[in-house]
């Protein structure tokens, strides 16, 4: 299990002499047996990349909004720390690395009574932290890499409950019968298959992009029924969807993923009359353009 920062820095000191060991590729660790348990201290070159860039960016964006603030002519000290709140709310735990100096009662906002200096001890500190992360087990003999495998799988266990209850939304539950609970519960379960099998395509054509991010931009593209009546009496019927935007096919393009192709058109009998010699549009017996759910959108 993971464990809170205080515990590194609590054992940071012993943790300094203990040697590196190579668990897999860009992922080191190093072991700390502590009576009946043992502590994983684990450095992953790809998270650091990620944090380092994190950082920097709340950070950019928490001197910007300083500066800005600095130079409101009009500011006084009690909305200067309202605003000081928000930005620091917005920077996180980042904005403890930034030492800010705010005017008294009695002082006006300006360049000296109201600066800042960058935290030096603090940066460091964080610096070196870039990519670590301390874990616990109870398993005092065991191999490192099979103690950080073992804790990658925990972390996809709980990452599949997160997706269960926030993109596949399983819950609320408004069923009954236990057949009804059952059945909704498997077609959560193939959705979520479905999920994976879209978070593994993502790692292999398309670095960088999420499922949950994907599906936000193809859900966009709908499907919908067409009727047009003839003349007749009869009713055309073409099942179509939107045309796909740039964001969306250049998805589909690395994703290897393709819509399926347009069905052809269907003339059904319909109970209308026979419409009238005018042709004009929309014919007097028009029915509309209706989407996969039946809802018309073109009247």
């Amino acid at each position: 299990m993971g464990t809170p920062r205080g515990h590194l820095t609590r054992y940071e000191a012993e943790l300094s002499e203990k040697p590196w060991e190579e668990v897999r590729s860009a992922v080191r660790v190093k072991l700390l047996s502590k009576e009946q348990e043992v502590y994983v201290l684990a450095e992953s070159r790809d998270r650091r990349f990620k944090e380092r860039g994190i950082r920097l960016r709340k950070l950019r964006a928490f001197v910007e909004r300083l500066k800005e603030l600095r130079s409101q002519k009009t500011i006084d000290r009690d909305k200067l720390l309202k605003k000081l709140g928000a930005a620091e709310k917005a920077a996180g735990r980042f904005a403890r690395l930034l030492e800010v100096v705010v005017p008294t009662e009695d002082q006006p906002v300006n360049p000296q009574t109201f600066h800042w200096k960058l935290n030096r001890g603090k940066y460091r500190q964080v610096h070196r932290r870039d990519g670590r992360y301390l874990l616990r087990t109870n398993q005092t003999a065991g191999d490192p890499e099979e103690l950080w495998r073992q804790y990658m799988i925990l972390t996809e266990v709980e990452d599949a409950f997160r997706n269960l209850k926030g993109d596949l939304a399983i819950r609320p539950i408004h069923h009954q019968l236990e057949s009804r609970i059952e059945a909704h519960i498997f077609i959560a379960f193939i959705a979520y298959c479905l999920h994976v099998t879209l978070r593994q395509m993502t790692r292999a054509h398309a670095h960088g992009l999420t499922p949950r991010s994907i599906l936000e931009q193809l859900k966009a593209i709908q499907m919908m029924d067409v009727h047009i009546p003839t003349t007749d009496g009869r009713v055309l019927k073409m099942r179509r969807y939107t045309k796909p935007d740039k964001a969306q096919q250049l998805i589909l393009t690395q994703l290897k993923l393709r819509l399926p192709a347009q069905s052809l058109p269907a003339i059904t009998a319909s109970a209308l009359s026979a419409c009238s010699e005018d042709l004009s549009w929309p014919p007097s017996n028009f029915i509309g353009i209706f989407n996969s759910r039946g809802k018309k959108v073109v009247e």
